[in-house]
């Protein structure tokens, strides 16, 4: 079974690769149709922007397709930047602007009402084998609670890992091993889900 990945973003395909490597399936990226672009979001939700591309991609394939959305909920910014994570500070989507700004807006407020969420929602679109041209669609959700660090920690990861700080393990997300944060993210937990739904409800094992 092919299974595509709807995104650009290399740091997403590499986790996406470790989350899904126990099942039989190859999985491609758009890295693999570069004819392929995708659209500028605009969804109101993650869910629409998660279903909005996995559609997309699956109806020039034909195949069976995933795409995610997440983003970062602050509670002291009124869970800003949320759907606009990735262009918050600019329309380049500049991970280090992104973090400057959060860290400048939460500048004086104490730790402990830094609290804030990762949400992931990923979208898995695939073609109905018995109607012809109809898609099968459906969504998985993943949280991971945490709180903004006072400045940037670790090396890994990618977006704004290196500020979101996890109490329980007292790192970052940034410091973790890809163990740690396939265990605990909120993509891992979303692509676990999907995972189980294609092993019972696609593959059949």
């Amino acid at each position: 079974m092919i299974l595509v990945l709807a995104s650009e973003n290399r740091g997403k395909v590499r986790e996406f690769r470790r989350l899904l490597i126990h099942l039989p399936l190859k999985l491609r990226s758009l890295d693999d149709y570069p004819s392929i672009f995708l659209f500028e979001e605009k969804g109101n939700t993650y869910h629409e922007n998660a279903i909005q591309k996995a559609r997309y991609v699956a109806s020039i394939l034909n195949l069976p397709v995933f795409a995610d959305d997440s983003g970062l909920e602050i509670e002291a910014l009124n869970f800003e930047p949320g759907i606009k994570s990735a262009r918050f500070a600019s329309e380049g989507k500049d991970p280090a602007k992104n973090i400057e700004k959060v860290l400048k807006l939460l500048e004086g407020v104490p730790f402990s009402k830094r609290r804030a969420r990762f949400k992931c929602v990923i979208a898995l679109v695939y073609p109905d084998e018995k109607q012809d041209g109809k898609l099968n669609e459906y969504l998985f959700e993943g949280v991971m609670e945490g709180f903004i660090a006072d400045q940037p920690r670790g090396a890994g990861g990618f977006g704004y890992d290196p500020i979101f700080f996890l109490p329980q393990l007292g790192k970052t997300v940034a410091e973790l091993t890809d163990f740690e944060k396939d265990m605990f993210s909120h993509r891992g937990k979303a692509a676990r889900l999907m995972a189980d739904f294609i092993q019972k409800r696609i593959l059949k094992i």
